[in-house]
């Protein structure tokens, strides 16, 4: 069976990347895990090895049917739900996933959907263990110290990992890129749900959710422009605490300085 392009299918045949995948997974007795793009099944067959319930999503009616086959045994026992749909469309909250984990090797081309669909949904996971393509894997842990608002988004909802490097050459058909395991481990929402610390005296406040992303979205409008340039559309250009940051771009800021940002403007 041949991969579709379109739908960004790339199966990974690497044994090693397999194991590391499911080893960061950190699968518990009672550990519901949801795949997204299961494709021949070879991560399923070692998802199903150690959870006690898969839920794969498979939006190839193609390869949906042959894992209605391949997997016949353990569709029948209730140990895997094979769901023919679109990942993105999917109600997580109609499947039961109250507490689930996130273990796949997904459509590259879908990346940023995906991470901003589950990290902000109400009912989050709670880990995320991806093959990501590399260069997207070092942005979201900004090892050069550059943030941007992919790392940002990560940041804010859980605590990113790369596992390992993983070349082209273990994929069928091999991309044109090297991919990398990303974990993203304690997602919550805690940062808008508990006291920040605060610029100011005093016990530290909560933030207000979407008004930190519309400052963070702000202030990584243009990437080169300093970020008190960024943020005048908010009418906070001349801001006591913008200036401060000197010539400072919204890619040398911290999570944290986002934080305390944001706790800052909104004292006006």
């Amino acid at each position: 069976m041949k991969a579709k392009k379109s739908l960004g299918q790339n199966f990974l045949k690497s044994e090693i990347a397999l194991r590391k995948i499911v080893e960061a997974g950190e699968i518990k007795e009672g550990d519901i895990i949801l795949e997204i793009g299961p494709g021949k099944g070879a991560l399923t067959k070692k998802l199903l090895e150690k959870s006690d319930k898969v839920i794969a999503v498979e939006k190839d009616d193609g390869l949906f049917e042959f894992l209605q086959t391949k997997f016949v045994e353990e569709i029948k026992d209730g140990k895997l739900v094979l769901l023919n749909k679109d990942i993105l469309e999917l109600d997580s909250a109609r499947q039961d996933l109250a507490e689930y984990k996130i273990i796949a090797n997904i459509p590259y081309n879908i990346t940023g959907a995906i991470l901003k669909k589950f990290l902000t949904e109400k009912n989050q996971p709670e880990s995320m263990i991806l093959m990501v393509q590399h260069e997207v894997a070092k942005r979201i842990i900004a090892r050069d110290g550059k943030e941007s608002i992919l790392s940002i988004s990560v940041k804010a909802y859980g605590e990113p990992k790369m596992i390992m490097k993983v070349s082209a050459r273990y994929f069928s058909p091999a991309p044109k890129v090297d991919s990398a395991i990303i974990a993203i481990k304690n997602i919550s929402r805690k940062i808008f749900t508990s006291p920040q610390p605060s610029p100011y005296k005093g016990e530290g406040e909560k933030i207000n959710e979407a008004r930190f992303w519309e400052i963070v979205r702000t202030g990584f409008a243009h990437k080169r422009k300093k970020l008190s340039g960024n943020l005048k559309s908010l009418n906070y250009g001349d801001h006591a605490s913008i200036k401060e940051l000197g010539n400072k771009r919204a890619e040398d800021l911290s999570l944290m300085d986002w934080i305390i940002l944001t706790k800052t403007l909104a004292k006006d």
